[in-house]
């Protein structure tokens, strides 16, 4: 018999390769091998089991820890996991502007955040709001290659050719770019793509921004 822990890990194989909308009870079923309606045993619907699944990708973050480390390095740390596992999981970006997402996963992180944030010295209130800035500059920064892998998983599921249209569109963006001076320089010199450190270089820089509210009241950092 199929286990709850067995679907949860197959719908987020299923999400992996065809996104939200490639979700669906019987589509899992047939990734595992089972019928349908052993689904509904453990999960009553799509709705509940895309939220099953983000709680479950919450957990792949490793949980540093501040006294260790610093809470800098602890809070780059846990942002750079998240970073991670949003890229991984482009999935999750559209699920969680539809769904609430929440489980003990997700709970878990959240937690080490607020911990991270209120061992440098921030208030309750100042941490709860550093955490969900930074979460949200993650989110953010993942954006751009979620919906790149969002975009090839719907070509996937209806049969084009990725590279093919991948090639044509940035043709297309190229061709519109090159009427602005700025972005022609750019791509004429091959640094049209953001480089690999530029989420690092946002990270530090907003991390260097909440470090500077606490030198500015006296807190020193931790």
């Amino acid at each position: 018999m199929l286990t709850k822990e067995q679907i949860v890990r197959a719908a987020v194989e299923v999400l992996d390769a065809e996104g939200v909308d490639g979700l669906n009870v019987r589509r899992l079923g047939t990734h595992l091998g089972s019928a349908a309606s052993a689904m509904y045993y453990h999960v009553k619907n799509k709705d509940k089991l895309l939220v099953l699944a983000a709680d479950h990708v919450f957990g792949e973050i490793p949980m540093p820890d501040p006294a260790g480390t610093g809470w800098r390095e602890a809070a780059a740390s846990l942002a750079r996991g998240a970073y991670a596992m949003v890229v991984r999981h482009y999935w999750l970006i559209p699920a969680m502007s539809t769904h609430l997402i929440y489980g003990p996963n997700k709970a878990r992180f959240d937690e080490q955040s607020l911990g991270v944030y209120e061992s440098a010295g921030f208030t309750e209130a100042e941490a709860d709001q550093a955490a969900a800035t930074v979460l949200m500059f993650v989110i953010g920064a993942a954006q751009g290659e979620a919906a790149q892998a969002a975009w090839r998983a719907q070509l996937r599921r209806s049969g084009a050719d990725g590279d093919k249209e991948l090639r044509e569109i940035t043709a297309e963006v190229f061709e519109i770019a090159r009427a602005f001076p700025r972005l022609r320089a750019r791509i004429d010199s091959d640094t049209a793509r953001p480089s690999d450190d530029t989420f690092e270089f946002g990270l530090q820089a907003l991390l260097a921004g909440l470090e500077s509210r606490l030198t500015a009241r006296g807190t020193p950092a931790r």
